[in-house]
């Protein structure tokens, strides 16, 4: 079920940040509504994600737009900022607790490149995973090949989830399947986060997972979906488990053989996908190959939070070091002693009576990026 929210209103935030998006979308509990105890709040944060070819340009823009939106990283400038964004986690930047045209937003800028290749490898499954779910498009440009990687994403996600399922299922297990694809491993789950978080996130938004699957699964062959009863039926001999084995995004098929291959024996991909297909635990190992990428992804996304959502007035950044922090962060020379650059003034409401700066850093909700 979707959450009440205007075209009128999306634009207008949209109106806020530089153009030249590749593709802009809105996603999460704000726009699609979960069951459980928070799918009753009102005045959620709207979470966007927006796509740029240029990220160091649309960084300079959005810089010039939005300063106030970014932490102390905004006085390291938009290459440091993109080089933050690209190097490490998930290659996404996110800008959190952002009032925009009225509304709490949070927003994370990926480059094109960087979304492309997770969607048709699974490198990190972040934003792929995300993608996997139901999310409001708000602009998508011309570009085939990004439109060719959105669909591939889908179809994977379908492929992996019937590894992971029995003979015959029915359409909510196969969405619950499909939705926990980019959970599996996440460290979040394990330090708060609803257990039942999938089946929420599932059970009111099922139209929208059958728009969203619907064709595909009438397109594959080695599904019988009977749409008016809602339920599926797949082949589950070795042989249809090695052909779907053989399709999944490269970094599974990787991960799968790095859990299945003997030390030292240094078997081929394909020759270690042909044993797993014959084993009956074969979902088991494809749900261990998933952990194995979102793990370490989510883990040094949640930490790359730290950098982007401690506020430029915090103790800890807003000082004169404030260019050695940023050389560290981008690995980059410093000024030369007795240089012109200066560390910028530090504002007086900030400040506390003595002269040290009002700590005010992130809550936990900003620092991990769900």
């Amino acid at each position: 079920m979707s959450v009440p929210i205007s075209e009128v209103t999306f634009r207008r935030i949209l109106a806020n940040f530089p153009e030249n998006l590749s593709l802009a979308f809105a996603y999460g509990s704000g726009v699609y509504r979960q069951a459980g105890p928070n799918g009753s709040r009102k005045n959620l944060m709207l979470d966007f994600v927006f796509t740029v070819d240029d990220p160091v340009t649309w960084h300079s823009k959005n810089l010039q737009q939005n300063r106030s939106h970014y932490s102390f990283l905004r006085f390291c400038g938009p290459k440091v900022i993109a080089k933050v964004q690209n190097n490490y986690g998930a290659g996404i930047y996110y800008n959190t607790m952002i009032m925009c045209a009225g509304k709490l937003i949070k927003y994370g800028v990926i480059s094109t490149e960087t979304l492309i290749n997770d969607l048709l490898t699974w490198n990190t499954l972040y934003v792929a995973g995300r993608l996997q779910k139901p999310v409001r498009i708000l602009s998508l440009k011309e570009d085939t090949v990004l439109r060719a990687a959105l669909e591939s994403n889908l179809e994977s996600a379908v492929t992996a989830a019937f590894l992971m399922l029995p003979e015959s299922f029915s359409e909510e297990d196969l969405f619950v399947q499909i939705a926990g694809l980019s959970y599996s491993g996440d460290f979040r789950m394990l330090l708060g986060e609803e257990k039942a978080k999938v089946v929420n996130i599932v059970k009111p938004n099922i139209p929208h997972f059958r728009e969203l699957y619907g064709q595909i699964l009438f397109k594959n062959p080695q599904v019988l979906y009977k749409e008016n009863q809602g339920r599926l039926e797949i082949d589950k001999s070795p042989e249809a488990q090695f052909t779907q084995l053989m399709t999944l995004p490269k970094t599974l098929q990787q991960e799968i053989s790095y859990l299945m291959d003997t030390p030292g024996k240094n078997r081929d991909v394909e020759e270690t996908l042909l044993q797993v297909a014959h084993d009956p635990d074969c979902g088991t190992v494809v749900r261990q190959g998933l952990s194995g990428i979102v793990r370490p992804s989510s883990v040094m996304q949640s930490t790359k939070g730290i950098l982007t959502a401690v506020r430029a007035d915090s103790c800890l950044w807003c000082c004169p070091w404030t260019g050695l922090h940023c050389a560290i962060i981008a690995g980059l020379s410093l000024p030369a002693e007795g240089s012109s650059q200066r560390a910028p003034a530090r504002n007086p409401a900030s400040s506390c009576p003595d002269g040290r700066p009002v700590l005010r850093g992130p809550r936990c909700e900003e620092i991990v990026d769900l």
